[in-house]
């Protein structure tokens, strides 16, 4: 696949494969034209340690999603789709930007429907290390298209149980998809490579813990460990759920994940012996995470 802006005309960049011409402002599932919005673009020091290091990552936050998930944090931009629009040029200076400001990489945050406007954007390579943090539903051959370009991989892995899937992201291809997913990002890095406490090279797979739904989490669990050798990809167990959106009003997602949902799953965690990675205590659970989305770093170099 030629990611260039011909992608747009018959739009098959995500799993979806919805199929419209978003060149002519047609809008398939994830409810954007062709070219990007984003509705921020600054440092973040909430990701993981070794990507927001000292001085942060430089996160870019892209509007509209190919997932629809009803707990999601992001929901004003992602469902919403609240942003601003931008070209390549723009992103371009934009990477530049964040870059002087001493970010130690430019993490883009759910970027594949905008990709044959991003990917120009990168070139010529960056001096730090370019981060793609998505929701792990992604068409491996996108994927393929990205290798040599993309040099830290950051998938969540949000489900074992499709069912699930279906019911929460509207995705209920979502495990097998995902896993095959994972498995090409891995396939283009390899085992995770860390300098002076910076990743480098790698992937770094997330799993949010969602209320009622141990099963669901060591599922998850079992899979990569399984599926790579110990230590080669890094696994962050998130527990920062707080109800979002529609999820308000859905049992049991309307509430918080208990202390013995999390203990139950950071048992299996250690069962498998997935310890090197992150953890994130129950605490962690609050708004405060939650970044304002008004345009910072967009408007304004």
């Amino acid at each position: 696949m030629e990611l260039n802006q011909k992608a747009y005309w018959v739009c098959e960049l995500c799993p979806r494969r919805c199929g419209v011409d978003r060149t002519e402002g047609q809008q398939g599932f994830c409810g954007m034209a062709a070219h990007p919005v984003a509705a921020r673009a600054a440092g973040h020091y909430w990701e993981e340690p070794v990507i927001s290091g000292e001085y942060g990552s430089g996160a870019v936050f892209f509007s509209g999603c190919t997932l629809r998930c009803k707990f999601c944090q992001n929901y004003e931009i992602s469902t919403l789709r609240h942003g601003f629009a931008l070209d390549s040029s723009r992103l371009r200076e934009i990477f530049e930007a964040l870059i002087a400001a001493g970010h130690h990489n430019i993490n883009l945050v759910t970027p594949t429907h905008f990709l044959p406007d991003i990917l120009p954007a990168l070139e010529p390579k960056l001096p730090v290390p370019v981060v793609y943090n998505c929701g792990g539903y992604e068409r491996v051959e996108t994927l393929r298209a990205l290798e040599g370009k993309i040099d830290v991989w950051l998938p969540d892995l949000k489900y074992s149980d499709d069912t699930l899937a279906g019911l929460l992201s509207a995705a209920p291809d979502y495990v097998e998809t995902a896993k095959a997913a994972i498995l090409e990002m891995y396939r283009q890095t390899g085992p995770c490579v860390i300098e002076n406490g910076l990743i480098k090279r790698g992937v770094v797979i997330r799993h949010l813990i969602l209320p009622g739904q141990v099963d669901n989490s060591i599922g998850v669990l079992e899979w990569i460990a399984e599926s790579f050798p110990k230590g080669a990809v890094l696994f962050s167990l998130m527990s920062q759920y707080v109800p979002m959106g529609p999820a308000k009003k859905l049992p049991p997602f309307d509430r918080r994940i208990t202390r013995e949902e999390y203990d139950t799953v950071l048992s299996w965690l250690y069962f498998f012996g997935l310890e090197q990675g992150f953890l994130q205590d129950p605490e962690a659970a609050s708004l405060e995470y939650i970044p304002e989305f008004n345009g910072e770093g967009i408007l304004n170099a």
